[in-house]
């Protein structure tokens, strides 16, 4: 079948180590189920791969990719949850040990199929494309539990946004703004801070930039370019929801004095349960709300997408179709 792998890593030039091609069709143990995928999104999650972080040199050939959405063997449209738990797990899969993501010891879903247990496959609603549900599993259930599980946001509360642009974050500001929240955005980009106000920000800053209020929270995926501002931007007894560090995850300043003082949580988020991917395909299906879609590329051209998501040209997801 048709593939988007590594079949090596390169640190310096990851997307040297990309291969399009062929790989074996593969095999459902029992307790499994084969998808044959129609539609998959990309994730910085799978320019890491490339380069060797979170992914394990004796599991190469890997096929990348974590998010789908396509057909069951029963011809059923489906959106595939990416989080893999222990057989044995019970309770919140997001906090198994021994949890992985496709893609870091399961093969991904950039092929023709994908095989995944059967308890990781939700009904994907008519009223939604492929594309607009494989944008799901990865960035926007990230959001969806920073927000609403590890965020404990409601309608009427106040939450910014830090590097509007990426997945994650511009998954943020909608689902915020559908919820009726009070969205502040932040962009280093003044092009990317436009866009946020169109996707349903109420208000845009350069990064840095004094706020004219503080905020209940902060939805934190930069890391440390960002996290002093997060830090003073917040009320006291405010909290920063913490999913990704894309610009490095050390500290000059922890800000420790300011967080104690004020009494604010630091609170960390990693993707979501299988659950709650099943109530924000409900959200989306009951408010129209959709995935903000950057472009859609045949999977054949994958290369183009991971260019563009490693030199930052993005906003919103990169799909991959079949």
């Amino acid at each position: 079948m048709f593939a988007v792998y590594a079949d090596r890593f390169s640190s310096d030039d990851p997307l040297s180590a990309l291969t399009v091609g062929e790989r074996p069709d593969p095999e459902a143990p029992d307790g499994w189920t084969t998808v044959t995928v129609k539609a998959a999104s990309l994730n910085h999650h799978d320019v890491w791969s490339l380069r060797g972080v979170g992914l394990r040199e004796e599991a190469l050939p890997m096929i990348l990719g974590c998010d789908a959405a396509g057909l069951d063997e029963d011809g059923n449209e489906v959106v595939v949850h990416a989080v893999v738990s222990d057989p044995a797990w019970r309770g919140d899969e997001t906090l198994d040990p021994r949890r992985s993501l496709l893609s870091e010891r399961h093969q991904g879903t950039f092929a023709d199929k994908v095989v995944v247990p059967r308890a990781n496959v939700v009904a994907k609603p008519a009223s939604m494309s492929f594309e607009e549900a494989a944008c799901l599993p990865t960035a926007w259930l990230t959001a969806y539990r920073m927000l609403f599980t590890r965020g404990g946001l409601v309608a009427g509360d106040t939450v910014l946004v830090q590097g509007a642009g990426g997945g994650v974050a511009t998954a943020v500001i909608t689902l915020a703004r559908a919820a009726g929240l009070k969205v502040l955005a932040t962009s280093r980009d003044e092009g990317k801070r436009a866009r946020a106000l169109e996707i349903g920000a109420h208000e845009v800053f350069e990064s840095g930039a004094r706020l004219p209020v503080k905020v209940d929270a902060v939805m934190e995926t930069v890391g440390k370019a960002t996290w002093a501002h997060s830090v003073r931007a917040l009320k006291p007894g405010g909290r920063i929801v913490v999913s990704g560090t894309t610009s490095g995850a050390d500290l000059d300043d922890a800000e420790l004095t300011r967080i104690f003082f004020l009494q604010l949580s630091v609170v960390g988020s990693t993707m979501g349960t299988r659950d709650e991917l099943a109530s924000l395909v409900s959200l989306l299906d009951a408010t129209g709300t959709r995935p903000l879609i950057d472009r859609v590329l045949p999977m054949e051209q994958a290369a183009d997408g991971f260019a563009a998501m490693a030199g930052g040209d993005v906003f919103g997801k990169i799909v991959f179709t079949r």
